[in-house]
Order: structure tokens, then sequence, then C-alpha cells
């Protein structure tokens, strides 16, 4: 029986961002099918994220009942961050952070709160899609 390949050495850009990890991208929608999610800022309402390995386009999408996950039967040039950005909804790039050495902080399992996790986002006060929104536009990435 042969043994796996050994780990390739990560290669960490600035700010701890792998430089081989892929780029991601959070969507912010605005429909509301819970009832209480009405009570958030029309607009952000709900987040998921599309990753893209430079072949393949992932959809990432935690929801209340499931995390859906789909990888998409599109070209890999497909700008499907632009598609989502023509049907109204905001798009930001994200970076992803890998190689942390401490656990994320508790939070209440949210779609925010999946997507923290996903891009290694330690934000404990980032609660709502809003609060995320503003973080990865206004802010250069950190901890």
């Amino acid at each position: 029986m042969s043994r796996p390949p050994s780990p390739q050495p990560r290669r960490v850009g600035p700010c701890g961002v792998e430089a081989d990890a892929p780029r991601v991208w959070v969507v912010f929608r605005g429909e509301a099918e819970l009832w209480w999610l009405r009570l958030l800022k029309p607009g952000f309402r709900h987040c998921f994220a599309l990753l893209h390995d430079g072949r393949h386009w992932v959809i990432v999408d935690p929801l209340s009942p499931f995390t859906d996950v789909s990888v998409l039967d599109l070209p890999a040039s497909f700008d499907l961050p632009g598609w989502y950005r023509g049907m109204g909804m905001a798009v930001t790039p994200a970076p992803v952070r890998r190689g942390l050495g401490r656990p994320a902080p508790w939070g209440p399992f949210t779609c925010v709160e999946a997507v923290k996790r996903l891009l290694g986002l330690h934000a404990p006060g980032i609660l709502t899609p809003w609060q995320l929104y503003r973080r990865l536009t206004t802010t250069a990435p950190t901890a």
C-alpha cells in the first residue's frame, strides 16, 4: 500500500491569505422566506458564497433547513459574480484565510456564521449580512 503524498507547504500572502486558496465572492440577497428575516436590512437578509478554483464554480448556500453545496457545470471563464450582480444582488470579493491556529469564536449558526467560517474570518461582532457586507467592503482583510 502506498502512502499519500506529503502535503505541499502552504504559500501565504499578505494578511494571512493563502496563495493557493480559491477565489471567493459573497452574495447578499434580500428575499426573506422566514418572517423574522424581514427585520434585517432590505437587500441584506441572506448571504452565500461563490468559490472559483480556476476550473470550477462552487456555490455554498447555508439555508435554514440545510446547507446546499453545488458544483456548477459552467465554463471556467463564466462571470458568475457578474451574473448575480445583474440579478440585482450585492456581490463582493472576500479573502480566504487558512492556517489559523485558534478556533473561531462561538456564534449562532446562521448564513453569516457559515460564510465567516468558510472565509476564516474571526469576527464575533458580525452577526447580520449587512454587517458582513460592511466588513468586507470597508476594511482591509484582517482577523
